[in-house]
């Protein structure tokens, strides 16, 4: 889900940094293992690797291709050193990152393969010999696990790959490893803590390591940030994507859904969730989009996708294209939450005007304010119905096949499980009849009016516009342990209930802490949106590597 939270800390040298997670020890220690079969030379020290003499730093998929293309690089050779500054920087010090919950032990057979077959029969694609790291909710059949974070799912075993995950591998790319979450995707308590998991510790946010990566696909953008991976693959299904992304300087897609498959990934809700990708940059997001969108079989409603997928998304890159793009900008509740994050916008606004773009101002988007209670009545019917279907195909052995046996093992575990907070929303959606309820069609038929016809298609519409722009959110909050996340404000859901695609770029900052602004658009829009993110990306250049502060310095502010 995302507007919520989850944290905690876990070594994978097997030492417990939080004796409260003590008792994850033992998971630690087969990760530890696991990554023993990865054979990489020694790590560089935490010191030299976060002062910036990382030699891939920033690294975009076109520079990591061309170096693959001329000799300079390997696949082996990039996949070693991303191995090597994620043992050097992910889970060392006092406040450790935690954004990589396991390591992928093939990961160098993978990469020594692309390199043999690269050099007998040339290159897949983009992506042949470039290194990713997959969000914990994507299936692997692989000697890698499968948890969404939970130690309820750890040893039970994925039948096949997400359909994602065999595209990945079709195009060339390493599957570097997994990456920290909040656990179930942010969809077990009313008051969490973005980023943490039992499994794999509290996720921080690398700008200052005492703030929230935001979640639910924390560890994705902690690591993409972190310059663990080239690029990385998160999910959503109301700001999953787009929060982290923001909170870390990344770019975000979250696409319309049905041009990604979800089958595979442990699912929240059938009428929004989506994969998508997190990066550094706007070319990147459109390179791997290129590689994860397609129909699938699998998940039926990808079939509504059939024309909109496109193989190249770089092909709508233009430097230019926000000249004459009609943007609205829809104040009302998405703006004046918090005037720091308004003030970075609002330069960001001027920088679209500069750039020839025409901005409708205001420009309110109707009905948002009666989204809230309906989407969460849909997620809790949909999410017992989608979960336990994804629990009934695992192997012999799995500890849960029902939301019932995954509350009770919760409270089994309440130690490692429940530390912080509880599961609230477990409990709620257990008492959910089927999808044929008339209280769940009634919530979706609001959905997606509201959302849609009555919503951004109107005042799309309206004013003839190209898209929709806003804050994505406020700054990053800090960690609490106590009372879990602070939320002020985002953006995330016109786009997340209507199914329909947005992106969030670089922005800015308020005392070092990373701001992103959305684009938001009709379905199947990703190509304006791509067009007008790159646009801007490429006026503003407001993305900057982060500097594993302890702490945002306040003085003088």
């Amino acid at each position: 889900m995302t507007k919520k939270t989850a944290p905690s800390n876990v070594n994978p040298t097997g030492l417990s940094r939080r004796t409260l997670l003590g008792a994850a020890a033992a998971v630690t220690g087969a990760l530890t293992a696991r990554e023993a079969h990865a054979e990489s030379p020694p790590a560089t020290s935490t010191a030299s690797a976060a002062a910036g003499t990382f030699a891939l730093e920033e690294a975009t998929v076109a520079q990591l291709r061309a170096g693959l293309e001329s000799g300079k690089h390997t696949a082996r050779g990039l996949t070693e050193a991303y191995l090597n500054r994620i043992r050097a920087l992910d889970r060392t010090g006092d406040l450790p990152l935690c954004s990589v919950i396991e390591l992928n032990p093939d990961a160098l057979a993978m990469a020594e393969a692309l390199d043999t077959e690269r050099k007998a029969k040339g290159s897949r694609g983009p992506l042949h010999g470039i290194p990713v790291l997959l969000k914990d909710n994507i299936a692997t059949a692989d000697r890698m696990q499968t948890t969404a974070g939970s130690l309820a799912l750890v040893g039970a075993v994925a039948p096949r790959d997400a359909f994602i995950v065999e595209r990945l591998r079709a195009a060339g790319a390493v599957l570097l490893g997994k990456t920290n979450l909040s656990e179930w995707a942010n969809f077990r308590s009313t008051h969490s803590m973005s980023g943490w998991s039992a499994r794999g510790g509290l996720c921080r946010n690398p700008y200052a390591l005492d703030r929230t990566p935001s979640g639910s696909s924390s560890g994705s953008g902690a690591a993409t940030a972190a310059n663990f991976c080239a690029v990385a693959v998160g999910t959503e299904t109301d700001g999953s994507i787009v929060s982290p992304a923001s909170a870390c300087s990344l770019v975000g897609l979250k696409p319309t859904v049905g041009l990604v498959s979800r089958a595979g990934i442990i699912p929240i809700s059938a009428t929004q969730d989506t994969a998508g990708p997190m990066t550094r940059s706007v070319a990147d997001a459109a390179v791997l989009l290129g590689v994860l969108a397609g129909e699938d079989p699998r998940d039926a409603v990808t079939a509504t996708g059939r024309g909109h997928a496109h193989a190249d998304y770089t092909r709508f890159l233009d430097p230019k294209g926000l000249a004459g793009a009609r943007i609205g900008v829809p104040r009302e509740r998405f703006f004046g939450y918090h005037p720091a994050t308004d003030a970075v916008v609002e330069r960001a606004l001027e920088l679209m005007k500069a750039q020839g773009a025409v901005l409708v101002d205001p420009a309110p988007l109707p009905n948002v304010d009666k989204l809230d209670g309906p989407e969460l009545e849909v997620m809790l019917y949909e999410f017992k119905a989608g979960l336990e279907a994804y629990l009934a195909q695992l192997g012999e052995g799995a500890p849960v096949r029902t939301i019932a046996d995954l509350i009770a093992f919760n409270e089994k575990h309440r130690d490692r499980e429940m530390p912080h907070f509880g599961q609230e929303l477990l409990l709620q959606a257990r008492e959910k009849g089927p999808l044929t309820d008339p209280a769940y069609r009634k919530a979706l038929a609001a959905c997606r009016r509201f959302s849609r016809a009555e919503g951004v298609d109107a005042v799309m519409n309206k004013h003839k516009l190209d898209a929709l722009v806003a804050p994505t959110q406020a700054p990053a909050g800090p960690i609490d342990l106590v009372l879990g996340d602070h939320w002020l404000g985002s953006s995330s859901t016109p786009a997340a209930v209507s199914g329909y695609p947005s992106i969030t770029v670089p922005a800015g900052d308020v005392h070092g802490l990373p701001v992103g602004v959305s684009f938001i658009g009709r379905a199947w829009s990703e190509p304006v949106l791509f067009k007008l993110a790159y646009a801007y990306e490429q006026a503003s250049h407001a993305r900057r590597k982060p500097g594993f502060v302890r702490s945002v310095d306040l003085r003088g502010a």
